[in-house]
């Protein structure tokens, strides 16, 4: 959203968001080739990625969550709320690399839900704040821009805006220690051959990439926004 001082004059904190927009798109395209590359490089085993998230699962008492197909490209996740692990068709019944690494890595947040990981719990808690201030958030700072005598909203705007900005942040090490979860399981089972785990690392590097750049997209917009605020007082 772009904030012109007046209505006529340009703005030059937009500049600010520049880097994070194009690290986002790089980000993006990053998961998306390797996803579509290793998506067709089958495993030598041929486990399909329920098969793999039924084994962990089991494997960590985790017989009671269910596994199921969600709709579209890229859906894969955990839902800590019913505790269930969604998995995308590609990935449910595929036998890649791709398939099996993103099963391995949903169970692994499966697995932190279990074991009361921190930063998950942490997760957990902060994100119904984080929900309410990215959705809130532009209404209190338009108001608060657009009245300069209700110029407080802006603030009341930022710092909800603030809270969907710490949620990225939380969600980083959550995300890297899936990653890693899923990366540690997939050769202690035996699911992945030495030659195949530079490629399952590929995709869950690439998957990381795109939260990083969601934080610092997040990050820039905010101190923007700071930016935008200072200079009308």
């Amino acid at each position: 959203m772009f904030f012109p001082y007046g209505f006529w004059r340009f703005d030059p904190t937009v500049i600010i968001l520049i880097p994070a927009i194009i690290f986002t798109l790089y980000a993006q395209g990053k998961v998306k080739s390797n996803f579509a590359k290793y998506l067709r490089v089958p495993t030598r085993k041929g486990y399909s990625g329920v098969q793999v998230a039924r084994v962990l699962l089991d494997q960590h008492g985790l017989q009671d969550i269910p596994i199921e197909v969600a709709s579209g490209q890229l859906s894969d996740h955990y839902d800590p709320t019913k505790r269930v692990v969604r998995l995308s068709g590609e990935v449910y019944q595929g036998s890649s690399i791709a398939s099996i690494s993103v099963a391995a890595h949903e169970v692994g947040h499966a697995i932190q839900h279990a074991n009361g990981y921190a930063p998950l719990s942490l997760r957990n808690m902060v994100f119904p704040i984080a929900r309410f201030g990215s959705s809130a958030a532009w209404g209190f700072i338009m108001i608060g821009l657009l009245i300069p005598s209700l110029g407080g909203l802006m603030d009341i705007g930022i710092l909800l805006f603030g809270a969907a900005v710490a949620f990225q942040l939380i969600t980083l090490p959550v995300e890297f220690n899936a990653s890693s979860r899923a990366l540690r399981l997939l050769d202690s089972n035996g699911f992945i051959i030495d030659e195949e785990t530079k490629g399952a690392q590929n995709v869950l590097r690439a998957a990381a990439l795109t939260y990083v750049a969601a934080m610092a997209s997040g990050i820039a917009q905010l101190i923007r926004l700071i930016l935008i605020r200072n200079s009308r007082r």
